[in-house]
Order: structure tokens, then sequence, then C-alpha cells
């Protein structure tokens, strides 16, 4: 007997009251219990094999221990409520010894009533989830200092398993509980059994999708797009004269030339289309022209063509009267005004209140000269881009850099030199011209600003009404030994607004 509070134990004597080791947390065999109805007897099969495994090692640990009786595993409970000592026919030694605390006898043996226990079986039951002990089997409890019981003989069960005995190697060897197999196990991936081939171990089972099961696509590379049409594969060129606020005018001439439809929509595909400048002043509708040359300009670059414009010198006037307003400029002839500049040269009071800051900002981005074709496109009869540069490029970022800094009298002087006319009409004019080509490129100079009655000399002012004195416009000019092009017609004075292709046909 070890004495209470003692911190020694005799010699293979175990204490009354022993906490579980790992060894006693193993999975009882009940769990298999009724896994399904087909496997019944392989598992009671099993769990007889183990329980006989584990009387064996019982005994031969208890003579081990000086024969002091303590089977080790106390406290494992047999499955289905079954003698576990039944399976060798023995009754271990210590079966006297009275269990503590209302412990089941140990091996799961039941106590010797004078009569042998028939074997009892239970029905199938669901498995239950496994806990971190293994719960006592309810029985009747032994009273410390009863009679020991007399060995009993139990029944043996029908057709054990044979099983393989236990060598001397290790005493506290245990038998491995059998597993169901993969044929015994349930399809539930919680249940015990290997997986069957093929499953996915997800929450619900997901069909097993094979080669034969799908589309095959066949994936091609995309197509490189197509390179950007260069200058011979762009359609015919045309440039327009001055407009000054003469929408209908133009609308009408456009479509004479099938390059917008009835609907004022463009319709000429991939050709270029050249405004040459001046679309305010004088006419009654200058911001509804800019608007349509703009939306024209989307139209035309959807349609794999293009609508550009020139600045012209009353783009220069609207934004500096709009910029400026009154403010005093030093002008050649004293002090001048861009508002005042602006109404003496036909400005418009609707088109300054119909004025965005949209329609400002697309006229300051304009371009004031380029080449197309061998044609120098310019919007005025001058030598004054000469000023700004020595190349296409230069002129046009010297121009849109003098209206970015916005200094009125900076801005006064651009206006007033592209305000200038007739550098190609005198006996000069053919050396002025070859010296714009020989700058900036091209073969002939085509232009507006200066009406063709103007340089024919046949009217020297605005018409004024009279049928008489109306002058008679068919086409372009040409000019200063063939190398320049006229392309205002006149239109403030009653001529025709021209729109025409290039190279001229005759």
């Amino acid at each position: 007997m070890v004495v209470e509070g003692s911190m020694t134990q005799g010699a293979g004597q175990g204490p009354e009251v022993r906490t579980a080791t790992l060894r006693d947390f193993r999975v009882p065999a009940y769990v298999y219990e009724g896994v399904r109805e087909t496997g019944r007897g392989d598992a009671e099969a099993s769990d007889t094999a183990e329980a006989s495994a584990e009387q064996v090692v019982g005994q031969r640990g208890a003579a081990q221990e000086a024969g002091l009786g303590q089977v080790a595993g106390q406290g494992h409970v047999a499955a289905q409520g079954q003698a576990s000592a039944s399976a060798a026919g023995q009754v271990s030694p210590a079966a006297g010894r009275a269990p503590v605390g209302g412990q089941a006898p140990v091996g799961g043996q039941a106590p010797h009533t004078g009569h042998a226990p028939a074997p009892v079986h239970h029905a199938p039951q669901a498995p239950t989830r496994l806990a971190a002990h293994v719960p006592a089997q309810a029985g009747p409890v032994e009273r410390p200092g009863a009679a020991t019981p007399a060995p009993v003989q139990p029944q043996q069960p029908s057709a054990p398993r044979p099983m393989e005995q236990p060598g001397p190697a290790h005493p506290v060897a245990h038998a491995a509980p059998a597993r169901p197999t993969a044929q015994n196990a349930p399809a539930h991936p919680g249940s015990a059994g290997e997986t069957p081939e093929g499953y996915t171990p997800t929450e619900r089972s997901l069909p097993i999708i094979n080669r034969g099961d799908t589309v095959q696509v066949e994936v091609r590379e995309m197509p490189e797009p197509p390179p950007a049409p260069d200058a011979d594969g762009m359609g015919p060129l045309y440039v327009v004269g001055d407009v000054h606020g003469y929408l209908d005018e133009l609308v009408a001439a456009l479509a004479a030339e099938g390059i917008i439809d009835e609907d004022g929509n463009w319709s000429a595909g991939n050709t270029r289309l050249w405004f040459l400048g001046d679309f305010t002043d004088r006419g009654p509708d200058g911001i509804g022209v800019i608007d349509l040359v703009m939306r024209l300009s989307a139209e035309a670059a959807a349609a794999g063509g293009y609508c550009k414009a020139l600045m012209g010198n009353h783009e220069l006037l609207l934004i500096g009267a709009k910029r400026f307003g009154d403010t005093p400029v030093n002008s050649g002839a004293g002090t001048a005004t861009f508002q005042a500049a602006w109404l003496l040269n036909g400005g418009q009071k609707t088109d300054m209140e119909r004025l965005e800051d949209h329609h400002l900002q697309w006229m300051a981005r304009l371009d004031a000269i380029e080449e197309e074709d061998g044609h120098l496109l310019v919007h005025s009869d001058t030598t004054a881009y000469l000023d700004y540069g020595d190349s296409i490029e230069a002129v046009n970022d010297s121009i849109r850099e003098a209206l970015t800094r916005n200094d009125a009298d900076e801005c006064w002087d651009l206006f007033r030199k592209f305000t200038k006319r007739f550098a190609f009409r005198d006996d000069s004019g053919p050396a002025a011209v070859r010296e714009l080509l020989d700058m900036y490129g091209g073969t002939r100079i085509v232009h507006g600003h200066s009406p063709i009655p103007y340089l024919l000399g046949e009217v020297g002012s605005e018409y004024d009404g009279d049928d008489d004195g109306r002058p008679v416009i068919e086409g372009p000019h040409v000019y200063a030994d063939g190398l320049a092009i006229a392309m205002d017609g006149g239109v403030t004075m009653a001529g025709k607004l021209l729109v025409c292709q290039l190279p001229l046909r005759n």
C-alpha cells in the first residue's frame, strides 16, 4: 500500500487513480460499428481480435510487475459491450481488485454474478465524433472489499479472425485497430478509410472533368492591326476658302462636292479636307461654322480621313477681343484695342455671346502653315511667316507659344502681321512665293484672306448690294506665274464660297 502523499511508488505498483496516457486515447472499435451493414462482420471480428490482444498484453504486464495485478490500459472501453477477456478465455489475476471511483472493470470484464453473461449485440449506430477521451462503459460497479468473483468461461464469438500473437520484444505493444477498407468505407470524406480514386476533398462531391468532357477551342493569335495608311493611301485632297460665318453657303458647297450628306454628316470616307481659316465675322453664324468644323473633324477621323483647319487673322482677332477687350495695345497708328478692331472688321455680337472656352481652346491650337501633296497651305498672302521660324514646325510652335504667353502687345503684333496682304500680286509676287516655297517646301502656295475680286482689281471694297457691281467668281484664282492659288471667293461681297479639289483640274 502506498502512503498518501508519497512521492514514490513501489516497484511495478501503479497509483490508485491514474491519469490516462497517450496509449489510452485510441480510437475505440465501436466508432467503426455500423459504418455500413456490409462491413459489420469484419468490424466485429476486428474488435474481438483487438480485445484478445489487449488481454494478452495486460497479463504479461501484470506478471512483469511482480504479480501486483494492475493491468496496463485501465479505463479502455471494449466495443459492443462484450467482455474483452472472452476471446482468450482467461481472467486477469487482478480481477479481484476493486476499481476506484466507479471505474469500469479492467479490460472491460463483467463482474461474476454466478452465471456467464451472454454476449450483447447492439444495433448499428452512426459514427460519432471522436472525443478527447473514451467514456467508461456503463455497468455494475464493484464495491471495495467485495468477494473476488470466480473465473467464468465466456462464450466464444463465432468464427473469430486469427490473431498474430504478440512477441516478447515490447511488453506494452498494442494491436492497431482495424480500419475499414476502401470497399467498406462510406463516400463521405469525413468517414474512415481511404478516399476513392478521383475524389476531390470539397464540401460536396464535384464531377471529374476529363478532356473529352469539354469543348476544345483552338486559340489563334490576334492579327496585328493594319499600319496607318500613308499619304499615297489617303483619299483626295480638298481645300475650303474663307467662310466668315456663312454657314448655309458652307453646307451647300460641301454637299455639292459629296463631302457631307443631306443631314450634314461626313460622307467622304478617307477624304482629306483643309479649311484655310477665317471662320467668323461679317457673316451671321460664325460659331455655327466652328461647331460644324469641329464635328466634321471627329467624323472624318472615324471614317479614315481627316478634316483640319488653319488659323486665320480673324481667329487671332476674336481670341484677342475675348481675352483683352478694351485693353490698350501699341500699334503703328497709335493706341488701339482688340475690341474696337474686332467690331471694325465685322465682329458679330451674337458670336461673342455664344463663344465658349472650348471654342477658344480649339482656335488657339490651330496650325498656321502646313504642306500637303506639294501644296504649301497658308491663310494670308504674306511673307510674315518667315519671321516665326525656318520650318513649318517652328512657325506653328512659335505662334502657339505667343498665344500661350497671353501678352496683349505680342498678340496684337501677331494679328497685325497676318492681316497684311497682296504680297504675291505685283511683279515681285513670284519671288515672294519662291522664298516661302524654298523655306518650307512645296511647289505651289495655296492661300485665302484676300478675296479674289480684290486680287483682280474688280472691286475695292465690300459688296454694297448693287447687282451691277457684284463680282462673278467661277473658281480659284491662279497667279504669280502659276505659283499661287487664291481660294477666297469673296462670299462676304456676294461672291462664291469655294471648295476645291487639289491639284486643280485645269
